[in-house]
């Protein structure tokens, strides 16, 4: 049966406004599902070693109601799993791998359901944390060539779409949309995001102005971040884009590179979606840590009916 019944750009701007619902942080539902992503090749270890479990997350946000789902894809990078013990044709292979798992679960879906293929940023596959920092002090050129064999990997699997996301930096945002170019494909460019900048410092109106002009980016925003940095970022880019925009923020927890772990806010911090979603949101979700299918469930049911096959 067909994942859905149409491109995910139409379903953002057809009438009615309403968002599309992604799912929530494979790594949360693979610890969850007593899945061991230590090793710094985090969801990618359990992709290679027990692509079940990864199917099985991505059933478990189908259940909860998203309409989207995010490949495991996030964290696999050749150089990376080089040093790991796979060659490139693996590691090619375990990118294609992450895009049919998704599809298995988004076939079985009730409802209509599209792939999206995570690009991770550089930062992602160093396993230190410095995708929360950018500023990796290579060139645009040098973080295209970096990503172009993963993207064209990705691609070969046929997902619906890419997700250009966790983006620290501006500058790894041009390589991105520089490799997105020459392909054809659709994609999202999200942003992680903190005090109202890009994680490199970078202004948020700059970062969001290099995707309005390319047809092929269907939605911009921010994820991995605050819930509170998102409306403010949400306005920046309807302003310099006039696309439609993206959410997909954290529990308001921040990475700890020094242990590995997230350190929880102090207190629960808000999700005001209906206000994103007037911003102008059309894609809302959740990221990371501790955004469960549980919490998936509950965006859903405020949300209204889902989209029938």
């Amino acid at each position: 049966m067909p994942r859905a019944s149409g491109p995910l750009a139409e379903a953002l701007t057809g009438p009615g406004g309403k968002a599309v619902l992604l799912d929530g942080g494979l790594s949360n539902q693979l610890a969850a599902q007593g899945c061991d992503l230590s090793g710094g090749l985090w969801t990618g270890r359990v992709l290679a070693e027990r692509p079940d479990q990864v199917a099985a997350a991505h059933a478990a946000y189908a259940r909860a109601g998203a309409e989207v789902l995010i490949t495991a894809s996030y964290q696999v990078g050749h150089a990376a799993f080089a040093r790991h013990g796979y060659g490139p044709a693996r590691t090619t292979e375990l990118l294609a791998r992450s895009v049919s798992l998704a599809g298995r679960a988004a076939r079985d879906a009730d409802h209509e359901v599209w792939v999206a293929a995570s690009v991770g940023p550089y930062g992602a596959v160093l396993a230190d944390g410095s995708e929360y920092r950018g500023r990796y002090g290579l060139s645009v050129r040098e973080l295209a060539a970096f990503h172009r064999p993963r993207v064209r990997a990705l691609l070969a699997g046929g997902p619906d779409v890419l997700a250009l996301e966790t983006v620290p930096d501006a500058t790894e945002a041009e390589a991105l949309l520089t490799v997105l170019a020459e392909t054809g494909a659709r994609a999202w460019l999200s942003y992680t995001v903190a005090d109202g900048r890009t994680r490199a410092g970078q202004p948020l109106a700059e970062a969001f102005a290099l995707a309005a002009g390319s047809p092929q980016v269907i939605a911009v925003g921010v994820n991995c971040c605050d819930p509170a940095e998102v409306l403010p970022a949400l306005e920046a880019a309807a302003r310099v884009t006039g696309k439609p925009l993206v959410a997909y923020p954290n529990d308001g927890s921040v990475w700890d590179a020094a242990t590995l772990t997230w350190r929880p806010p102090p207190a629960s911090v808000p999700w005001p979606t209906a206000a994103w979603q007037r911003a102008g949101a059309r894609l809302v979700g959740g990221c990371c840590c501790r955004i469960g299918p549980d919490r998936i469930a509950d965006l859903a049911a405020t949300r209204g009916p889902r989209r029938a096959r």
